[in-house]
């Protein structure tokens, strides 16, 4: 951090605790101009992280940049995200303490991105395993999920997060993460029925209507536009630039099933975000009694069936109201604007707890189940101070939470402070600080406090109002120092505060809040018979957020601030558990521009966020502290007793160093470990000087060792340039003579060859013989036939014509030999099947040239496909071949489709189970097919054969296989091939005639003649 000193007059210093004037805000604000400037978007004060919003992509989150960070002394680097997660996370592995990291700032100002970016630092820089690659995954995953359904558009901020967020991320004892868990606060269910003009509802709407699948939208009685709902068009903004729900949708998706959600409760979630659509658009008209009717039924029966609760009774809850008396209940009507206000109830009710179950279901998915002990590391992404021109309810909440916060960070920095000057062994020096602690008891104190007023007047009976409640807040609490109203306000103060507004002192200024609405939200009531319609909804989630035993309860349910003060309780109880981590988001401009610092904006925020009082607490000892060790080792070259090697202790070496710089008793002090040093003005001499002194140092050592090198280099080169170029020389001479003489020998020995080549071998002749002959076989080798069928050869020069012969008889022979023991005895038996097919059908019948390519199969049906009882019948004859055919019958010509089975004696037509005819291949006479291409085979059976009517007439998709296999079988020469006709008997010595025929089309028929017609399709020539 200290070489950043040089330059602080351009970018700035990287700590506000180093700035000369650190109680001037114009000077902290001018710091951080330059800064900004300069891209560099982060300032530490002290150990808190000041981060403004860069509007821009910045080049500093990379793995190299996590990696540079990794592991490194915290004030080693630039300011940085990365050092605050690292920090925390070197000093909770040593240590084995928790910590905590919160993250504030106005919606707008990053704080959501900078959570983003811590979980990414450890999810890169941690070990991890296969297993912890999945809770690594979920822990990312979950901020998609959460920002869908908690984060909305709002006029500051795109992503605005509309609920604050605690994240316990686990480590176990190696420093991995192994789990996680998250608590919300106060989410902001009033978002869901109404946006302010230039604002969005939550994102998870938008998403569902951009992304959702056709099918889904059906199911859920949706269409895409979301100009058709009116919880979402009154903002009057659906569609923004910079954000993408379609993408968005896709990763909630992915998110869902990483995280491991069921696809039930999916349907179950889509289903309740349709119903708060469908809510929305539920209309109500007066009756002629005056009360609410609903005009349209449409809304309410796709409610009826997403929630699973009956229409009529929904309906009556939507329009009646269910009034207690001592022994009966009584059914009361509402109004138009009752109807209205208990459909944005039930709205806001089921999205609420609806939220609540989707945190309860990630951390389920996060829960690590070994109850060995971990250690933790929190990130609290919570609202800033808010103030806007109207400051309502939630405003209240929120600026109670930062009062709370500040007072927590104030206490812990001083105590930290504190400790640290004990170790040190410091005398403490007390710092005069703004204790607001008697601002959180004007809002928190038991029965005197604005909630127990406020929770007062909700449940007193009678007709409480907001003026009401403001009347009693001006009788309890109208004497205190940080409460005003217009009634209690001064003549100059009174105009600035309206009749139903009161006014804070708060400890960052003065907010004033208007109380129309306080009760209403605080109560945030919804009537009993919507909750027993709820209770009862067959929507699992709904089931679960609405149980039976509140409708037993005859106990009020606790007010909404009443909640939010208990759960702040519980966080500050587990914030001051852990050690702390501070990040303060600030927002440049309200237009989202990078490079734009509005210099009234950021001074608001620096006062709202306490970042003076901090610098002041920080400030109120020494502004810089270093151990013995890191200082002397930097500055130790501006003293020469320190200079170059300090042989004794460090803290006797700074001892010399300050004494020789001059430093007044004043300006510091010795610790144990840490020299202190009080003004920065102090440490800034100190490093100019430092600076001074290193380049007089670097120039001097350079000038003295280059020229060294320089001269050393110079003469080793000279002495060797001089004996290579000499060596070289000779070496080239010698080579190039000899090279000459070779060339001379050679080409003389093979011109004479090639005169004499004709003549028999002879010494004039051999070399030039053995380069053509060595020449023409390495040719050879290239261009040798690769087939018995390739018939190519080289052509040989005309001394080599008789060698050439030779080696062409022997490669064929080479090749034969190779070929035959190739062949497989499958192989040969196909082929011989292949020979007797072409000896039969070659230039005879049409697609037999079509059917050469396709080799013959064993068989086309196997045993096992058999019927069992069929394999009985003929089990001691062995199967040669089955395949299936269509035999005519001989009256009529019905085609039946058979099994045609071949054994080695006979051959068998089966029809499932039985067998239908059996012929002995001794009694075949002969077979005979037609010249066309129609698969028809005619098995003549010898009249000898009494048990035989006639010859067979089959037709088969595989004739030329089955006609081959069967003339094979039945060692039979020859097939019949007959041309237009063919003659087959009938049995009893009658005959008939089969006619072939071409056609378009294939048929087979029973002609008028009575006599079988073949018509096959007409087979173009090639």
């Amino acid at each position: 951090m200290e070489g950043a000193l040089i330059a602080r007059d351009r970018v700035g210093v990287q700590d506000f605790v180093l700035l000369d004037s650190h109680t001037s805000e114009s000077a902290f604000l001018d710091n951080l101009r330059k800064r900004y400037r300069e891209n560099l978007i982060y300032t530490y004060i002290g150990t808190l992280l000041v981060s403004v919003n860069p509007y821009k992509e910045l080049d500093i989150y990379t793995v190299k940049q996590m990696e540079q960070y990794k592991g490194v002394n915290f004030f080693e680097l630039p300011p940085h995200i990365y050092a605050i997660a690292d920090n925390a996370y070197r000093v909770m592995c040593t240590e084995y303490n928790n910590h905590f990291i919160l993250i504030s700032g106005e919606s707008g100002a990053g704080k959501t991105e900078a959570s983003k970016k811590i979980l990414q630092y450890f999810a890169v820089t941690c070990p991890t395993t296969e297993q912890l690659q999945v809770v690594r995954d979920r822990l990312l995953l979950s901020n998609p999920v959460l920002e869908a359904f908690g984060n909305a558009k709002t006029l500051c901020n795109d992503n605005s997060s509309r609920f604050g967020k605690y994240m316990d991320i686990q480590f176990d004892f190696k420093g991995a993460p192994v789990g996680g868990h998250i608590l919300s606060y106060l989410i902001e269910k009033s978002r869901v029925v109404h946006q302010n003009p230039g604002e969005r509802n939550f994102h998870i709407f938008y998403q569902l209507l951009e992304g959702g699948e056709e099918e889904l939208l059906r199911g859920l009685g949706l269409e895409r536009d979301p100009q058709k709902y009116i919880y979402l068009i009154q903002g009057s903004c659906a569609k923004v630039s910079s954000i993408n729900d379609r993408s968005d949708w896709r990763m909630v998706r992915k998110a869902f099933t990483v995280i491991d959600f069921a696809e039930k409760d999916i349907q179950n979630l889509f289903g309740i975000i349709a119903s708060v659509l469908h809510l929305g658009n539920i209309q109500f008209e007066e009756d002629s009694n005056g009360h609410a009717i609903i005009t349209n039924g449409a809304q309410i029966k796709w409610i009826s069936k997403l929630l699973g609760v009956h229409l009529s009774i929904l309906q009556e809850a939507l329009t009646h109201r269910k009034i207690e008396a001592r022994f009966e209940e009584v059914l009361s009507p509402l109004n138009v604007d009752l109807a209205y206000y208990a459909r944005d109830a039930v709205a806001k009710a089921i999205y609420g707890r609806m939220f609540t179950w989707l945190v309860n279901k990630i951390n389920g998915s996060l829960a690590n189940k070994d109850l060995t002990r971990k250690t933790v590391i929190g990130l609290l992404d919570i609202y800033g101070f808010e103030v806007f021109e109207t400051n309502s309810f939630e405003q209240f909440c929120i600026n109670y939470c930062n009062e709370k916060l500040q007072q927590l960070l104030i206490e812990m920095t001083l105590k930290a402070e504190q400790e640290e000057y004990k170790l040190e062994g410091i005398e403490w020096e007390p710092v005069p600080y703004f204790n607001n602690k008697i601002i959180c008891d004007l809002v928190e104190e038991k029965h005197k406090g604005i909630i127990s007023i406020l929770d007062e007047e909700c449940l007193r009976p009678g007709e409480a109002t907001d003026l009401s409640f403001l009347e009693k807040l001006e009788e309890k609490v109208g004497h205190h120092a940080h409460f005003l109203t217009r009634k209690l306000a001064k003549q100059k103060t009174r105009k600035s505060i309206g009749w139903v507004d009161f006014r804070l002192l708060h400890y960052a200024g003065e907010v004033t809040y208007c109380t129309v609405g306080f009760l209403e939200k605080n109560n945030d009531l919804l009537y009993r018979n919507l909750k027993e319609v709820l209770c009862k909804s067959k929507n699992g989630i709904i089931r679960e957020c609405f149980h039976l035993s509140e409708l037993d309860s005859r106990r009020r349910p606790e007010t909404v601030a009443t909640q939010f003060k208990n759960s702040l309780a519980s966080l500050i109880e587990i914030l001051m558990s852990k050690e702390p981590s501070y990040i303060r988001c600030i927002k440049p401009n309200e237009d989202k521009k990078p490079d734009k610092f509005d210099d009234s904006l950021i001074r608001h925020q620096v006062k709202y966020l306490g970042l003076m009082e901090h610098l002041r607490v920080r400030r109120a000892g020494f502004a810089y502290r270093r151990k013995y060790e890191h200082f002397l080792q930097r500055y130790k070259s501006l003293c020469p007793e320190t200079w170059p090697h300090w042989r004794g202790s460090a803290a006797r070496g700074v001892e010399k160093l300050i004494k020789h710089l001059g430093y007044k008793p004043d300006e510091y002090k010795m610790g144990k470990t840490k020299i202190f040093i009080r003004f920065p003005r102090t440490l800034f001499a100190t490093e100019d000087a430092f600076e001074y002194r290193k380049h007089l140092l670097i120039s001097r050592v350079q000038a003295k060792y280059k020229g060294c090198l320089g001269k050393r280099e110079f003469q080793k080169k000279k002495q060797a340039a001089i004996k290579l170029e000499a060596r070289w020389r000779g070496v080239l001479a010698r080579k190039a003579a000899q090279k000459r003489a070779w060339a001379v020998q050679t080409i003389r020995k093979y011109i004479v060859g090639f005169i004499n080549r004709k003549q028999p071998l002879n010494p004039a002749n051999v070399d030039y013989v053995r380069l053509t002959r060595c020449t023409y076989l390495m040719k050879l080798r290239d261009h040798l036939p690769k087939t018995v069928l390739d018939q190519t050869w080289l052509p040989p020069p005309e001394i080599l014509q008789e060698t050439s012969e030779l080696l062409k008889k022997l490669c064929r022979r080479t090749l034969v030999r190779k070929y035959c023991r190739s062949i497989t005895a499958e192989r040969k038996a196909q082929m011989q099947q292949k020979v007797v097919a072409s000896a039969i059908f070659l230039g005879k019948k049409e697609g037999y040239d079509d059917s050469v390519a396709k080799p013959f199969v064993d068989t086309r049906i196997s045993e096992e496909d058999l019927n069992p009882k069929v394999l009985q019948l003929i089990r001691h004859e062995k199967i040669k071949y089955v395949v299936s055919v269509v035999k005519f019958d001989r009256n009529g010509f019905k085609p039946r489709e058979r099994l045609l089975v071949l054994t080695r004696v006979a051959a068998y037509l089966v029809e499932m189970a039985k067998i239908k005819q059996k012929v002995e291949y001794t009694m075949i006479k002969g077979l005979s097919t037609s010249s066309l291409s129609d698969g028809i085979l005619v098995v003549h059976i010898s009249e000898e054969c009494k048990q035989q009517k006639g010859d067979a007439i089959l037709q088969c998709e595989h004739v030329f296989e089955t006609a081959t296999k069967l003339c094979m079988l039945a060692s039979k020469e020859d097939i019949a091939i007959a041309q237009g006709s063919l003659l087959y008997s009938l049995g009893a010595g009658k005959e008939s005639t089969i006619i072939f025929t071409t056609a378009h089309e294939s048929r087979i028929y029973k002609a008028k003649s009575g006599q079988l017609t073949v018509v096959s399709p007409k087979v173009k020539k090639s």
